[in-house]
């Protein structure tokens, strides 16, 4: 059996390229559709969604490298087929959007959870999300219109078409040269044109979570007004860290740098939960098994903040959901004249404050929570 192609048939190099991406992309299409209806409220029901979208990202990049080694062969080969350019826009665009976002179903190629270039942004991952879904379309589409061509050609031309890619019998007559003008790439190009300009019209393009309505923060008064910081959490997800961050937040911050050890002033702390972007799991930490933030829109920490010998430290509550628990957080203060820097980081775990009690299992999402704070104030009346 001829490996390279001869203008009988094809050879076996061609053929097993053709059916192992027809193998690759009728598996990977409806493990896709069925992984997006799966429900994901418990544990069990979490890790089967994301195998299945792990199984479709990592057959997609396998599609993805296929098409392109099949490219390469066709070049080098008589009468090759013709190749669809969604083999690999597909993939790639779905590629891109994986490693522009964080979070869920990771792929199972070493080499896959990242793209040199493609940064994390919630911009890039909608869009290549939304071209990815264009082309997933097209794929299907030109699918079904390559089977029923492959039928017909069999069961109604009655020609060799099917045959040379079967590699079947001998008598097969030798390949008719042709040759194709310039219409059929500009029916292509404006194809694709149209089908671009539809997902553009459908919104496709856009940020997929749903709208959130963070709670408006009233402004606050105190001896030490925030003048820039981050409050960011992260959580690991299928053993990948997974960092978000809240965007919207006050601290009244009271503190008297005079004092050298014993209690120096306080916080009040309020941070919308609506505010919060934690990657591709942004919605479902939204929903009512995690922060339930339609139901409780804030968490608050409220502390005395003591200076020791050895550092600082702020003691007091915090409250999350319905739930509140004591909270101890070291952290480190460097002043210089009216102007004050902090940072602190700290484990919390997830239990404590009822969040992910269905995920029970710590395999599918850890129960430490990484806090990382860090903001810089400064004093609004100075004092002598």
């Amino acid at each position: 059996m001829a490996l390279t192609n001869t203008t009988l048939r094809y050879g076996s190099v061609t053929r097993g390229f053709h059916w192992l991406t027809a193998l690759l992309v009728l598996t990977l299409i409806p493990v896709a559709i069925i992984a997006e209806e799966l429900p994901y409220e418990t544990s069990e029901q979490l890790a089967r969604k994301a195998w299945l979208f792990s199984l479709h990202k990592t057959l997609g990049i396998t599609v993805f490298f296929v098409a392109l080694l099949r490219i390469v062969w066709a070049i080098s080969q008589p009468k090759p087929a013709p190749l669809h350019a969604d083999l690999v826009l597909s993939p790639l665009s779905g590629w891109i959007h994986h490693a522009s976002t964080s979070g869920f179903a990771p792929i199972w190629w070493p080499f896959g959870q990242s793209l040199p270039l493609v940064p994390k942004s919630e911009y890039v991952a909608a869009v290549t999300g939304g071209l990815h879904w264009v082309f997933g379309v097209v794929m299907i589409f030109t699918l079904l219109a390559h089977i029923a061509g492959a039928l017909k050609h069999h069961l109604i031309d009655k020609d060799a078409t099917l045959r040379r890619m079967l590699g079947r019998p001998a008598d097969i007559p030798a390949l008719i040269p042709t040759s194709h003008g310039a219409a059929p790439i500009l029916c292509a190009i404006a194809i694709w044109a149209g089908t671009l300009a539809l997902g553009s019209v459908l919104g496709v393009y856009s940020e997929e979570s749903e709208t959130v309505a963070s709670a408006s923060l009233e402004d606050v008064v105190s001896e030490w007004t925030v003048q820039n910081g981050e409050i960011a959490i992260t959580v690991t997800q299928f053993g990948s860290e997974v960092t978000g961050r809240f965007a919207d937040w006050t601290a009244s911050i009271d503190y008297d740098d005079n004092v050298m050890t014993g209690l120096a002033g306080s916080v009040a702390a309020v941070i919308s939960i609506g505010s919060l972007t934690l990657g591709s799991v942004t919605d479902q930490a939204m929903g009512p098994d995690f922060f339930d933030v339609s139901t409780f829109p804030t968490a608050t920490y409220t502390a005395d903040l003591i200076k020791g010998v050895d550092g600082f430290t702020a003691e007091g509550m915090l409250v999350i959901k319905d739930q509140s628990a004591p909270l101890s957080m070291p952290f480190s203060l460097l002043i210089e004249g009216d102007s004050a820097q902090m940072l602190a980081s700290l484990t919390l775990d997830r239990r404590t404050f009822g969040i992910g009690d269905n995920m029970d299992d710590e395999s599918s999402l850890a129960f430490d929570v990484g806090v990382d704070i860090t903001l810089v104030a400064t004093r609004t009346e100075s004092s002598d």
